[in-house]
C-alpha cells in the first residue's frame, strides 16, 4: 500500500489526474505525498527492525519527516498569503492570516530520543513527548493551514482526516500519533490526487465561505494554541534543565509517564515511572 501502489500511481494515474491546472498539480502535493509515504516507510523500518528502533541516529528520522511536514505547510501559507482568485484550480483569499499561521506552524519538537516501540505484537511506534496538548495544538494549526490555502478542501483535507488520526491517538493507541498521522495522510494524498473531483466538483464537495473574519479567527486561535504549547514547552525546559535534544521534556507528566507505562519494555520501566505499580495514582505527578 506504500510502495507498490504509489508506484503504480506515479506511472500510470497521477501524471493525468493531478498534472498541470488540476487542483492537485501544485508543487505541494506532490511533495506532500511522497513525504507522508516516506513516513509511512520509514516508521515501518523503525518499527520492525529492531537494530534501528534502538539507533540514535535512525530516531532522528521521525522529527525530520515531521518537520518536513511543517516546513512544507509553511512555506505553502507564506506564499499563498499574496494570491487571490482562482490558483490551479482552487480559489485563494490571501492575507495576514496565512502569516501568522506561518508563524504558528514552526511548532516545538521534542523527545525524540525517546521514541519506543510497544511491546504488544503490532508493535507501533510510540512517541511518549507527543502529549495531548501538543496533538490539540498541531491540529488546530494544520486545519487552519488547509482552511488558508485550499479551503473548499479543508473539510475533508483538514477536518476529517486530522480527526482519523486523534481520534487513533485518543483512544486506540495513546502516543501513535505521528504514526497514524502519517499513514491517514498517505490514504488521503493518493485518494485525493487521483481523484481530485471529489473535493471539488462532485456532490461531496464542501465549499469554504473565504470570509476573511472566519480566516482571520481560525489562524488566531491556532496561533494562541500553539504560543501556550511553546510556552509550557520552554517552563519545563528552564524548570527541569532539560536537553530539548536529548530529554523528554514532558517527562513527569502523566500524559507522558502513561503512554511510557503502556508500550516499554516492563525491564526499562523506572520505578517511580510505571503508573501500574502506583495505581494510576496521578497525585505523584504533574498534571
Amino acid at each position: 500500500m506504500f510502495l507498490v501502489v504509489p508506484i503504480l500511481l506515479t506511472i500510470f494515474v497521477w501524471p493525468t489526474t493531478a498534472g498541470a491546472g488540476s487542483s492537485t498539480g501544485t508543487w505541494f502535493h506532490w511533495a506532500k505525498v511522497y513525504s507522508a509515504l516516506a513516513g509511512c516507510l520509514g516508521f515501518m523500518a523503525l518499527r520492525f527492525i529492531k537494530k534501528l528502533s534502538t539507533n540514535k541516529w535512525a530516531l532522528l528520522f521521525p522529527p525530520i519527516i515531521l518537520a518536513i511536514n511543517i516546513l512544507e505547510a509553511v512555506t505553502r501559507d507564506f506564499q499563498v498569503y499574496g494570491m487571490h482568485g482562482m490558483v490551479d484550480g482552487v480559489f485563494m483569499n490571501g492575507g495576514s492570516w496565512n502569516i501568522m499561521n506561518g508563524i504558528a506552524g514552526i511548532i516545538t519538537i521534542t523527545g525524540w530520543m525517546g521514541i519506543i516501540i510497544s511491546r504488544d505484537r503490532q508493535k507501533d511506534m510510540i512517541w511518549p513527548d507527543q502529549i495531548w496538548p501538543w496533538i490539540i495544538a498541531y491540529d488546530l494549526w494544520n486545519f487552519a493551514y488547509v482552511y488558508n490555502c485550499v479551503g473548499d478542501h479543508s473539510f475533508y483535507a483538514g477536518a476529517a482526516l486530522l480527526l482519523s488520526c486523534t481520534f487513533a491517538a485518543f483512544f486506540i493507541k495513546k502516543g501513535s500519533w505521528l504514526q497514524a498521522r502519517a499513514q491517514t495522510l498517505a490514504f488521503w494524498m493518493m485518494f485525493t490526487m487521483s481523484v481530485p473531483a471529489f473535493v471539488t466538483n462532485s456532490q461531496f464537495a464542501v465549499q469554504s465561505s473565504h470570509s476573511n473574519a472566519a480566516l482571520f479567527t481560525v489562524s488566531f486561535v491556532a496561533l494562541i494554541a500553539n504560543v501556550a504549547v511553546l510556552v509550557l514547552h520552554v517552563y519545563r525546559i528552564v524548570k527541569y534543565r532539560r536537553n530539548a535534544l536529548k530529554d523528554d521534556i514532558y517527562a513527569g507528566m502523566k500524559a507522558h509517564d502513561q503512554v511510557l507505562a503502556d508500550n516499554a519494555p516492563e525491564d526499562d520501566l523506572p520505578d517511580d515511572l510505571n503508573l501500574k505499580d502506583h495505581g494510576n495514582d496521578s497525585s505523584t505527578h504533574t498534571v
